[in-house]
C-alpha cells in the first residue's frame, strides 16, 4: 500500500530524478548526521543549531544529556482545539486529493462501495480503541493496551511494527512535498528541499508538543477548508447551478459500463487501496494523552469519525464520479480533484491543487514524526527500546525518540541508495499489511479487556456498540481481507514481507520478555 500512495504522491516525477534525490540526500544525511548527534564534540552541536536553525545550542541537541537525564515524563501541552483539528482532518493525506483517481479508475463509481467498507471498518476499530483509550489514556495506545491484554509479545510486536510504518512514511512525504516544490523552483534540486522540509519539522518535534498541535491545527484547517470548498462547489455543478462548468447532473454513475463496471472483484482491490487513506486516524489517542483531559478529547475524536469519512470522504468521491466518467485517464494521471475542478472550468487547477497537496503530504510528515517518536518513547518506558528514547527534555518533549526516529526514516533512504531496487521494494513491502495488524490487534484487545472489565465489575463509561458480536465481526473481516491479499498477486509481496518483519519482531519480543523474566527471578532471589 506504500508504494501505491508513493507513485501516486510524485505523479509528475521522473525516476530519474527521484533516484537522485535519494542518492544525493542519502549523503547529505549522512555528513549531518555524523557531525551533529553521534558526535558530541561541542563544535558540532553548537554549529547545526545556531547556524542553521537560530536557536542557542543549550535549548537544542547539545543540552540533551543534561535536561533529559532525570527524566521521562511527556508535557500536556496540546488544546482542545489541536485535538479537535487533529482528529477532524490531521491525517488526511494526498490518498484523497490524488490517490483516490486510482481506486475510481479501478472500480468505477462502485469504488464508494470501497470507501464505505473501509470508513466502516475505521469507525467500528476506532470505537473500540476509544473504549480502552477513555478509560486509561496512554502514549502507546493499542501498544500497551496489547501488553495488558494479549501479552507483552503482542504490545511488543504491535508497537514497533506501527514505529516501522511511520519511519518508511517520513521520506516518502518528504520526497513528495520536495517533488512540488522542484517543480516550482527548478534550480534547487529535490533533495535540498528533502533535506530541509525534514531538517524543519524535526527540529519544531524537539522543542515542544505545542509546535507539533500548532502545525497541524493550521495544516488541518488548510485542508478542510479546501475539502468543504470543492464539496460546494461540487454540489453548485451537479445541479447546474456554476456557470463556468462544464459537466453537470449525476449521469456518469451509471452511463459508462453501469455503477459496477469492473465487478465485485474491483471493489475489494479498490477497498485495499482506499484504507491506506484512513491509516492514520488513530494517532487522536496518542496525542490525546498530552492533553488535559484526555478522556474527554478522545470522545469527542471518535464521535466525529462518521461524519468526517461520510462529508471528507464519500461525498467528495461521489462528486468526483458523477461529474466525471471512472474511465478518464486524467483521473490515474492528475488526480481525482484536479480532474473535475478542470471540468468545472476552475481556473489554475493545478497550482490549487497542488497546494493543497503540499500541505497534506507536509502534514503527515510532521504527523509521521510525532507518532514515531510518541512510540518510540513508550517502548522506551516499557523497557522494550533502548532507555535513552524514553529520555524527555525539561519542557516534557522525547527528544531522542525524535532524532532515533529521524535517523532511522533516513537510514532506509540510505538503504534504497546502497541496496539493490529488490531490497528495498521489500522493505517498503514490510509496511504493506501493518495497517490491518494494528486494527486486528486492537479489536483482539479490546476483546479480551472489555471481558476482563467485565468480569472485575468495572463501569464502562465509552462501550462498543452490540459487544461482542460486532468485535468479532470486525475480527474475522481483517482476517478474510489478509486471506485475500495474501490470494492476490498484487498484494501477495506486502503480506509475505509484513509477515517475515512481524515474526521476526515476535521473536525479539519473546526474548525481551524471557530475559526481564529471568532478570525478575534473579532478583528475587537476591532479595
Amino acid at each position: 500500500m506504500l508504494q501505491t500512495a508513493y507513485k501516486t504522491i510524485v505523479l509528475h516525477a521522473s525516476s530519474a530524478t527521484l533516484q537522485a534525490s535519494y542518492s544525493l540526500s542519502d549523503v547529505v544525511f549522512e555528513i549531518f548526521w555524523r557531525n551533529s548527534c553521534v558526535n558530541n564534540k561541542e563544535r558540532h552541536r553548537s554549529f547545526l543549531f545556531t547556524q542553521c536553525f537560530g536557536v542557542p545550542r543549550s535549548s537544542c541537541i547539545g543540552g540533551f544529556m543534561s535536561s533529559t537525564a532525570n527524566s521521562s515524563e511527556l508535557e500536556q501541552g496540546l488544546k482542545p482545539r489541536h485535538i479537535t483539528m487533529l482528529s477532524i482532518a490531521g491525517v488526511i493525506g494526498a490518498g484523497l486529493f490524488v490517490g483516490s483517481g486510482h481506486a475510481i479508475a479501478e472500480a468505477g463509481p462502485a469504488v464508494l462501495l470501497a470507501y464505505a467498507a473501509a470508513g466502516t471498518l475505521v469507525v467500528l476499530v476506532m470505537r473500540m480503541l476509544a473504549e480502552m483509550a477513555v478509560a486509561s489514556p496512554d502514549t502507546g495506545s493499542f501498544s500497551t493496551y496489547a501488553d495488558r491484554a494479549i501479552g507483552h509479545w503482542a504490545g511488543f510486536t504491535i508497537g514497533w511494527l506501527y514505529w516501522w510504518f511511520w519511519v518508511l512514511v517520513i521520506p516518502l512525504e518528504a520526497n513528495a512535498a520536495a517533488t512540488i516544490l522542484h517543480a516550482w523552483f527548478p534550480n534547487i534540486a529535490i533533495w535540498m528541499f528533502t533535506l530541509v522540509i525534514t531538517l524543519v519539522l524535526t527540529a519544531t518535534n524537539l522543542f515542544s508538543v505545542k509546535n507539533y498541535g500548532e502545525f497541524e491545527f493550521w495544516f488541518a484547517l488548510i485542508k478542510v477548508v479546501a475539502i468543504i470548498a470543492f464539496v460546494v462547489l461540487g454540489v453548485a455543478a451537479i445541479f447546474g447551478l456554476l456557470p463556468t462548468s462544464n459537466v453537470s447532473g449525476v449521469s456518469h454513475l451509471f452511463d459508462t459500463g453501469g455503477f459496477l463496471p469492473n465487478g465485485m472483484g474491483a471493489v475489494l482491490a479498490a477497498m485495499l487501496t482506499t484504507m491506506f487513506s484512513f491509516m492514520g486516524t488513530e494517532i487522536v489517542t496518542i496525542a490525546a494523552a498530552e492533553s488535559k483531559n484526555p478522556g474527554r478529547q478522545i470522545t469527542k475524536a471518535t464521535n466525529s469519525v462518521i461524519w468526517r469519512i461520510f462529508l471528507f470522504y464519500l461525498v467528495s468521491i461521489f462528486i468526483v464520479v458523477s461529474l466525471v466518467p471512472w474511465n478518464d485517464p486524467r483521473l490515474a494521471e492528475v488526480g481525482s480533484y484536479q480532474t473535475v475542478l478542470d471540468a468545472m472550468g476552475i481556473p489554475n487547477a493545478k497550482l490549487i491543487v497542488d497546494l493543497v497537496v503540499l500541505v497534506a503530504v507536509t502534514s503527515c510528515l510532521n504527523s509521521a514524526l510525532y507518532t514515531a517518536s510518541r512510540m518510540l518513547f513508550s517502548l522506551g518506558k516499557r523497557g522494550d527500546a533502548p532507555a535513552v528514547s524514553k529520555r524527555t527534555s525539561k519542557g516534557g518533549t522525547p527528544r531522542w525518540a525524535v532524532i532515533m526516529s529521524t535517523a532511522a526514516a533516513f537510514l532506509t533512504v540510505f538503504a534504497n541508495y546502497i541496496a539493490p531496487a529488490a531490497v528495498f521494494d521489500f522493505l517498503l513491502a514490510s509496511s504493506g499489511a501493518i495497517a490491518l495488524l494494528v486494527y486486528l490487534v486492537i479489536a483482539v484487545s479490546q476483546l479480551r479487556m472489555r471481558q476482563k472489565r467485565i468480569a472485575a465489575g468495572e463501569a464502562i463509561d465509552f462501550k462498543m456498540w452490540l459487544f461482542p458480536w460486532l468485535t468479532w465481526a470486525v475480527i474475522a473481516f481483517i482476517v478474510a481481507v489478509l486471506t485475500i491479499m495474501l490470494l492476490q498477486e498484487e498484494h501477495r509481496l506486502e503480506i509475505i514481507a509484513t509477515g517475515v518483519l512481524s515474526l521476526l519482531v515476535i521473536g525479539a519480543g519473546l526474548i525481551v520478555s524471557r530475559r526481564r523474566k529471568a532478570g525478575r527471578v534473579g532478583a528475587a532471589a537476591l532479595g
